[in-house]
């Protein structure tokens, strides 16, 4: 049975979310059918419209991958970010995303409001504030959304989507790392892009011609500015964003995919990234992991120690589970 979003997402335990999408039966609804009709417009339509939310909602975009028939994308909760929003800013962002209601739009506008009205405005700014650092509302107006512009143009009713998105938990910076290879990888391993900088719809083809065109890639200034920083290594004062090195995930991402598209597992090129040995990465592992993230972990990915430690953040004590689900995988993979 599905865990409900309450048991998949805590602040308190991480802020990065890996979620997953899919189409209804698996169809061909973004890419080429077997007859021959593309969809391929659509994966364009998914990609824009996730990172024009990331610029509303207090969530951040690490990594993502379009597909044919799915897509992923690795999410970072910015609760910095949702701090420093006034009422007003919290407001206006959220009439980006929807109408509000009369007492809103007239707060908007600057007009009086009487004590009584406060009450109920304030009400509703604390829940809109609260929305907009929420993955389960980022993803439920994203994918429906894109399900309304896709029945429209089919002229049709009926579901887009399988169901409620699939959520994992990153507890630490290897399951982050692992994570987001996995996803920037994808149309690599799909055979539909011979390297990640040539596959389309992708936040690592952004970053690799960013990176290409900029005279420091690593300085924050210089990266992607729709997508979450990388912030480099580890370190006293660190500033916000993904913790590691940009160069040092491009080539990470790129070593990884060489191996994969020549199936030579376990095998470390001389040209290892510095950011394995750093994350004391095991290549056979790692390669393992990068291909089967999703089939391999369950909701919560991490070491062993980080879910012992943080588990209680996701489960009510009182119904806390005396097996967690994908605990053996992460002791034998992440540990």
């Amino acid at each position: 049975m599905p865990k409900p979003r309450k048991e998949l997402i805590s602040l308190e335990a991480t802020p990065y979310y890996h979620c997953v999408s899919r189409c209804v039966r698996k169809a061909f609804l973004c890419g080429t059918d077997s007859s021959g009709r593309s969809f391929e417009h659509r994966r364009g339509w998914i990609e824009n419209l996730l990172l024009d939310q990331a610029k509303v909602f207090c969530i951040d975009i690490a990594a993502y991958a379009v597909m044919s028939n799915h897509f992923h994308a690795v999410l970072h909760i910015n609760k910095n970010m949702l701090d420093g929003l006034s009422d007003i800013e919290v407001v206006e962002r959220w009439h980006q995303l929807y109408q509000g209601n009369l007492l809103s739009q007239k707060f908007q506008r600057g007009e009086p409001i009487q004590e009584a009205e406060w009450f109920m405005l304030n009400r509703d700014i604390t829940e809109w504030r609260s929305r907009l650092m929420s993955i389960s509302w980022f993803m439920r107006r994203l994918n429906e959304t894109i399900a309304r512009l896709a029945n429209d143009e089919d002229q049709c009713t009926g579901h887009f989507w399988e169901g409620r998105f699939k959520s994992q938990a990153l507890l630490d910076e290897k399951a982050l790392a692992a994570c987001m290879a996995y996803v920037d990888l994808n149309p690599v391993r799909a055979a539909m892009a011979k390297t990640p900088e040539s596959s389309s719809h992708t936040s690592v083809q952004k970053r690799a011609k960013k990176a290409k065109e900029a005279y420091s890639p690593n300085h924050p200034q210089q990266q992607v500015p729709e997508l979450l920083n990388f912030a480099g290594n580890p370190k006293q004062d660190m500033p916000d964003g993904i913790p590691m090195r940009l160069t040092d995930y491009l080539e990470i991402v790129d070593w990884t995919g060489r191996q994969i598209r020549d199936n030579k597992r376990g095998y470390i090129s001389e040209a290892e990234p510095a950011i394995m040995a750093r994350l004391g990465i095991d290549a056979e592992h790692w390669l393992y992991i990068t291909q089967n993230f999703e089939s391999e972990f369950k909701g919560i990915v991490g070491s062993v120690h980080e879910i012992k430690s943080k588990i209680s953040l996701f489960w009510d004590t009182q119904r806390e589970r005396r097996r967690t689900a994908g605990i053996q995988a992460c002791k034998l993979r992440l540990s």
